[in-house]
Protein backbone atom coordinates (compact mmCIF):
# COMPACT_ATOMS: atom_id res chain seq x y z
CA UNK A 1 0.00 0.00 0.00
CA UNK A 2 2.65 2.61 0.95
CA UNK A 3 4.46 1.61 -2.52
CA UNK A 4 1.32 2.80 -4.38
CA UNK A 5 0.87 5.89 -2.21
CA UNK A 6 4.60 6.69 -3.82
CA UNK A 7 3.57 6.27 -7.31
CA UNK A 8 -0.06 7.92 -6.80
CA UNK A 9 1.14 10.98 -4.73
CA UNK A 10 3.48 11.91 -7.31
CA UNK A 11 1.32 11.34 -10.05
CA UNK A 12 -1.83 13.60 -8.20
CA UNK A 13 1.43 16.44 -8.11
CA UNK A 14 2.61 16.05 -11.72
CA UNK A 15 -0.96 16.37 -13.24
CA UNK A 16 -2.40 18.88 -11.07
CA UNK A 17 0.72 21.53 -12.63
CA UNK A 18 0.26 19.95 -15.99
CA UNK A 19 -3.31 21.00 -16.20
CA UNK A 20 -3.24 24.06 -15.43
CA UNK A 21 -0.50 24.86 -17.83
CA UNK A 22 -2.23 22.92 -20.43
CA UNK A 23 -5.64 24.62 -20.11
CA UNK A 24 -3.58 28.10 -20.20
CA UNK A 25 -1.51 27.70 -23.17
CA UNK A 26 -4.92 26.09 -25.25
CA UNK A 27 -6.41 29.38 -24.19
CA UNK A 28 -3.72 31.35 -25.57
CA UNK A 29 -3.15 29.32 -28.50
CA UNK A 30 -6.71 27.97 -29.34
CA UNK A 31 -5.23 24.46 -29.59
CA UNK A 32 -8.14 21.26 -29.27
CA UNK A 33 -5.55 18.94 -28.57
CA UNK A 34 -3.84 21.12 -25.48
CA UNK A 35 -7.36 20.97 -24.44
CA UNK A 36 -7.88 17.41 -24.76
CA UNK A 37 -4.71 16.95 -22.91
CA UNK A 38 -5.78 19.76 -20.27
CA UNK A 39 -9.28 17.34 -19.79
CA UNK A 40 -6.82 14.06 -19.56
CA UNK A 41 -4.85 15.85 -16.90
CA UNK A 42 -8.28 16.98 -14.92
CA UNK A 43 -9.41 13.65 -15.20
CA UNK A 44 -5.91 12.02 -13.98
CA UNK A 45 -5.73 14.48 -10.73
CA UNK A 46 -9.05 13.50 -10.26
CA UNK A 47 -8.30 9.58 -10.12
CA UNK A 48 -5.53 9.83 -8.13
CA UNK A 49 -7.51 12.02 -5.31
CA UNK A 50 -10.11 9.23 -5.69
CA UNK A 51 -7.51 5.99 -5.20
CA UNK A 52 -6.39 7.58 -2.20
CA UNK A 53 -10.06 8.17 -0.85
CA UNK A 54 -10.50 4.44 -1.75
CA UNK A 55 -7.35 3.63 -0.10
CA UNK A 56 -7.96 5.41 3.41
CA UNK A 57 -11.55 3.70 3.39
CA UNK A 58 -10.28 0.22 2.70
CA UNK A 59 -8.03 0.79 5.80
CA UNK A 60 -11.30 0.81 8.02
CA UNK A 61 -11.19 -1.85 10.73
CA UNK A 62 -14.71 -4.72 10.38
CA UNK A 63 -17.50 -3.62 12.39
CA UNK A 64 -20.89 -4.95 12.91
CA UNK A 65 -22.52 -3.76 9.70
CA UNK A 66 -19.36 -4.60 7.38
CA UNK A 67 -17.61 -8.08 9.60
CA UNK A 68 -14.96 -8.78 7.18
CA UNK A 69 -13.81 -5.20 6.76
CA UNK A 70 -13.41 -2.46 4.03
CA UNK A 71 -11.47 -3.80 1.61
CA UNK A 72 -13.53 -3.90 -1.14
CA UNK A 73 -13.65 -0.20 -0.85
CA UNK A 74 -10.45 0.22 -3.22
CA UNK A 75 -11.65 -2.33 -5.82
CA UNK A 76 -15.22 -0.28 -5.94
CA UNK A 77 -13.55 2.71 -6.32
CA UNK A 78 -10.39 1.73 -8.86
CA UNK A 79 -13.61 0.98 -11.11
CA UNK A 80 -15.10 4.23 -10.67
CA UNK A 81 -11.60 6.05 -11.79
CA UNK A 82 -11.77 3.31 -15.28
CA UNK A 83 -15.43 5.14 -16.07
CA UNK A 84 -13.89 8.26 -15.40
CA UNK A 85 -11.22 7.53 -17.91
CA UNK A 86 -13.65 6.31 -20.46
CA UNK A 87 -16.27 9.35 -19.68
CA UNK A 88 -14.69 12.55 -18.62
CA UNK A 89 -11.32 11.81 -20.10
CA UNK A 90 -11.92 9.78 -23.54
CA UNK A 91 -14.96 10.81 -24.91
CA UNK A 92 -14.72 14.92 -23.66
CA UNK A 93 -11.72 14.77 -26.24
CA UNK A 94 -12.87 12.88 -28.75
CA UNK A 95 -15.74 15.43 -28.79
CA UNK A 96 -13.27 18.59 -28.19
CA UNK A 97 -11.51 16.50 -31.58
CA UNK A 98 -14.42 15.88 -33.69
CA UNK A 99 -15.59 19.77 -33.23
CA UNK A 100 -11.87 20.88 -34.47
CA UNK A 101 -11.49 18.87 -37.19
CA UNK A 102 -15.25 19.89 -38.50
CA UNK A 103 -14.24 23.63 -37.78
CA UNK A 104 -10.32 23.97 -38.03
CA UNK A 105 -8.68 26.91 -36.43
CA UNK A 106 -5.24 27.99 -37.51
CA UNK A 107 -2.81 27.61 -34.16
CA UNK A 108 -1.54 30.72 -32.64
CA UNK A 109 1.56 31.05 -31.02
CA UNK A 110 2.33 27.34 -30.88
CA UNK A 111 5.58 28.17 -29.42
CA UNK A 112 3.65 28.21 -26.12
CA UNK A 113 2.38 24.42 -26.30
CA UNK A 114 5.39 23.27 -27.36
CA UNK A 115 6.97 24.85 -23.98
CA UNK A 116 4.17 23.03 -22.17
CA UNK A 117 4.59 19.93 -23.70
CA UNK A 118 8.00 19.78 -23.16
CA UNK A 119 7.44 20.92 -19.35
CA UNK A 120 4.74 18.04 -19.21
CA UNK A 121 6.25 15.18 -20.79
CA UNK A 122 9.31 16.11 -18.15
CA UNK A 123 6.58 15.93 -15.09
CA UNK A 124 4.56 12.82 -16.97
CA UNK A 125 7.85 11.06 -17.69
CA UNK A 126 9.18 11.08 -13.80
CA UNK A 127 5.90 10.04 -12.62
CA UNK A 128 6.23 7.01 -14.66
CA UNK A 129 9.39 5.99 -14.16
CA UNK A 130 8.53 6.11 -10.02
CA UNK A 131 4.81 4.11 -10.80
CA UNK A 132 7.37 1.86 -13.04
CA UNK A 133 9.78 1.19 -10.13
CA UNK A 134 7.02 1.01 -7.65
CA UNK A 135 5.62 -1.33 -9.61
CA UNK A 136 8.30 -3.73 -10.69
CA UNK A 137 8.69 -4.23 -6.57
CA UNK A 138 5.82 -6.22 -6.50
CA UNK A 139 6.53 -8.12 -9.56
CA UNK A 140 8.92 -10.59 -7.94
CA UNK A 141 10.21 -11.53 -12.10
CA UNK A 142 7.09 -12.12 -13.13
CA UNK A 143 6.55 -10.72 -16.84
CA UNK A 144 4.67 -7.64 -16.69
CA UNK A 145 1.38 -8.11 -18.43
CA UNK A 146 0.99 -11.40 -16.20
CA UNK A 147 2.18 -9.34 -12.73
CA UNK A 148 -0.76 -6.34 -13.84
CA UNK A 149 -3.26 -9.45 -14.41
CA UNK A 150 -2.03 -11.41 -11.28
CA UNK A 151 -2.03 -7.84 -8.86
CA UNK A 152 -4.66 -8.03 -6.32
CA UNK A 153 -3.87 -4.49 -5.51
CA UNK A 154 -5.39 -1.97 -8.66
CA UNK A 155 -3.80 1.04 -7.36
CA UNK A 156 -0.57 0.08 -8.92
CA UNK A 157 -1.35 -0.82 -12.28
CA UNK A 158 -3.81 1.92 -12.43
CA UNK A 159 -0.95 4.68 -11.90
CA UNK A 160 1.22 3.02 -14.27
CA UNK A 161 -1.58 2.85 -17.10
CA UNK A 162 -2.90 6.38 -16.36
CA UNK A 163 1.20 7.84 -16.60
CA UNK A 164 1.89 5.37 -19.94
CA UNK A 165 -1.26 6.73 -21.41
CA UNK A 166 -0.02 10.04 -20.19
CA UNK A 167 3.31 9.81 -21.94
CA UNK A 168 2.18 8.31 -24.96
CA UNK A 169 -0.89 11.35 -25.51
CA UNK A 170 2.24 13.64 -25.26
CA UNK A 171 3.64 12.23 -28.17
CA UNK A 172 0.63 12.03 -30.38
CA UNK A 173 0.04 15.67 -30.06
CA UNK A 174 3.14 16.73 -30.66
CA UNK A 175 3.80 14.74 -33.81
CA UNK A 176 0.72 16.17 -35.02
CA UNK A 177 0.84 19.86 -33.92
CA UNK A 178 4.63 20.23 -35.60
CA UNK A 179 2.85 18.63 -38.93
CA UNK A 180 -0.16 20.82 -38.13
CA UNK A 181 2.15 23.62 -38.11
CA UNK A 182 4.25 23.45 -40.32
CA UNK A 183 1.95 21.91 -43.29
CA UNK A 184 -0.44 24.69 -42.49
CA UNK A 185 -3.01 21.61 -41.81
CA UNK A 186 -5.35 22.41 -38.97
CA UNK A 187 -7.61 19.65 -38.76
CA UNK A 188 -4.65 17.65 -37.63
CA UNK A 189 -4.85 19.41 -34.07
CA UNK A 190 -8.34 18.31 -33.67
CA UNK A 191 -7.38 14.51 -34.94
CA UNK A 192 -4.67 14.79 -32.03
CA UNK A 193 -7.52 15.35 -29.66
CA UNK A 194 -9.22 12.36 -31.03
CA UNK A 195 -6.35 9.70 -31.36
CA UNK A 196 -5.65 10.46 -27.78
CA UNK A 197 -9.35 10.18 -26.72
CA UNK A 198 -9.11 6.88 -28.56
CA UNK A 199 -6.40 5.80 -26.36
CA UNK A 200 -7.65 6.53 -22.92
CA UNK A 201 -10.89 4.78 -23.79
CA UNK A 202 -8.48 1.89 -25.02
CA UNK A 203 -7.06 2.09 -21.36
CA UNK A 204 -10.05 2.15 -19.60
CA UNK A 205 -11.66 -0.76 -21.37
CA UNK A 206 -8.37 -2.78 -20.13
CA UNK A 207 -8.83 -1.22 -16.38
CA UNK A 208 -12.40 -1.64 -15.76
CA UNK A 209 -11.89 -5.23 -16.90
CA UNK A 210 -9.25 -5.87 -14.30
CA UNK A 211 -10.98 -3.45 -11.55
CA UNK A 212 -14.28 -5.79 -12.10
CA UNK A 213 -12.65 -9.01 -11.88
CA UNK A 214 -11.54 -8.06 -8.74
CA UNK A 215 -14.63 -5.99 -7.25
CA UNK A 216 -16.42 -9.51 -8.11
CA UNK A 217 -14.50 -11.47 -6.43
CA UNK A 218 -11.14 -12.97 -7.54
CA UNK A 219 -9.94 -16.08 -5.31
CA UNK A 220 -6.58 -17.50 -4.28
CA UNK A 221 -4.25 -18.83 -7.27
CA UNK A 222 -4.63 -23.07 -8.10
CA UNK A 223 -0.93 -22.85 -6.71
CA UNK A 224 -1.70 -21.87 -3.90
CA UNK A 225 -4.74 -23.96 -3.38
CA UNK A 226 -2.68 -27.12 -4.52
CA UNK A 227 0.09 -26.38 -1.28
CA UNK A 228 -2.98 -25.03 0.89
CA UNK A 229 -4.37 -28.96 0.25
CA UNK A 230 -1.14 -30.74 0.69
CA UNK A 231 -0.97 -28.57 4.25
CA UNK A 232 -4.59 -29.59 5.04
CA UNK A 233 -4.42 -33.36 4.05
CA UNK A 234 -1.52 -33.81 5.65
CA UNK A 235 -3.02 -33.36 9.19
CA UNK A 236 -2.84 -36.68 10.94
CA UNK A 237 -6.88 -35.71 11.85
CA UNK A 238 -8.27 -34.68 8.41
CA UNK A 239 -9.30 -37.46 5.63
CA UNK A 240 -9.70 -35.45 2.40
CA UNK A 241 -10.27 -31.97 1.39
CA UNK A 242 -13.65 -31.59 -0.54
CA UNK A 243 -13.13 -27.93 -1.84
CA UNK A 244 -11.40 -24.58 -1.14
CA UNK A 245 -13.20 -21.54 -1.41
CA UNK A 246 -11.56 -18.11 -1.20
CA UNK A 247 -12.10 -14.44 -2.20
CA UNK A 248 -9.89 -11.63 -1.95
CA UNK A 249 -11.47 -8.91 0.31
CA UNK A 250 -8.56 -6.40 -0.69
CA UNK A 251 -5.12 -6.68 -1.96
CA UNK A 252 -3.86 -7.86 2.19
CA UNK A 253 -7.12 -9.60 2.83
CA UNK A 254 -8.55 -13.13 2.06
CA UNK A 255 -11.20 -14.64 3.30
CA UNK A 256 -10.63 -18.58 2.95
CA UNK A 257 -13.58 -21.47 3.46
CA UNK A 258 -12.16 -24.73 3.20
CA UNK A 259 -14.76 -27.84 3.33
CA UNK A 260 -13.17 -31.14 4.49
CA UNK A 261 -13.82 -34.61 6.45
CA UNK A 262 -12.31 -35.31 9.44
CA UNK A 263 -11.84 -38.95 10.97
CA UNK A 264 -14.73 -40.13 12.60
CA UNK A 265 -13.45 -41.15 15.90
CA UNK A 266 -13.32 -38.23 16.75
CA UNK A 267 -15.36 -35.75 19.92
CA UNK A 268 -16.24 -32.98 19.89
CA UNK A 269 -13.33 -31.64 21.81
CA UNK A 270 -10.79 -32.98 19.30
CA UNK A 271 -12.56 -31.73 16.32
CA UNK A 272 -12.72 -28.02 17.72
CA UNK A 273 -9.05 -28.57 18.60
CA UNK A 274 -8.19 -29.73 14.94
CA UNK A 275 -10.33 -26.74 13.63
CA UNK A 276 -7.98 -24.48 15.48
CA UNK A 277 -5.17 -25.91 14.55
CA UNK A 278 -5.25 -26.03 10.96
CA UNK A 279 -6.67 -22.60 10.68
CA UNK A 280 -3.35 -21.37 12.66
CA UNK A 281 -1.39 -23.30 10.15
CA UNK A 282 -2.90 -21.67 6.89
CA UNK A 283 -2.67 -18.29 8.27
CA UNK A 284 0.64 -19.05 9.76
CA UNK A 285 1.62 -19.90 5.87
CA UNK A 286 -0.25 -17.36 4.20
CA UNK A 287 -0.80 -14.01 6.17
CA UNK A 288 -2.67 -12.75 3.60
CA UNK A 289 -5.57 -15.22 4.86
CA UNK A 290 -7.07 -13.37 7.47
CA UNK A 291 -10.64 -15.43 7.49
CA UNK A 292 -10.65 -19.31 7.74
CA UNK A 293 -14.11 -20.74 7.84
CA UNK A 294 -13.64 -24.26 8.04
CA UNK A 295 -17.16 -26.42 7.37
CA UNK A 296 -16.45 -30.33 8.40
CA UNK A 297 -18.06 -32.80 6.25
CA UNK A 298 -18.88 -36.37 7.48
CA UNK A 299 -18.16 -39.80 5.86
CA UNK A 300 -21.94 -40.83 6.03
CA UNK A 301 -22.93 -37.80 3.97
CA UNK A 302 -20.23 -38.44 1.49
CA UNK A 303 -21.32 -42.18 1.51
CA UNK A 304 -24.66 -41.18 1.14
CA UNK A 305 -24.45 -39.27 -2.20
Amino acid sequence: MARANNSIYSALAANLLIAVTKFIAGAFTNSSSMIAEGIHSTVDTSNQLLLLYGLKRSLKPADKHRPFGYGKELYFWSFIVSIMIFGLGGVLSIAQGIEHIRHPEILKNPGWNYIVLALSFIFEGASLIIAIKEFNKTRKGIAWWKAIIKSKDPSGFLVLFEDGAAVLGLLIVFILMVLSHNYNMPFLDGLASVLVGVLLIFVSFILARESRSLLMGEGLTPETQKKIKVIIENDEDVIELKNILSMYQSPREVLLILVLTFKPELDTEDLTMAIDRLREKVKREYDVIKFVIIQPQSIKRINDK
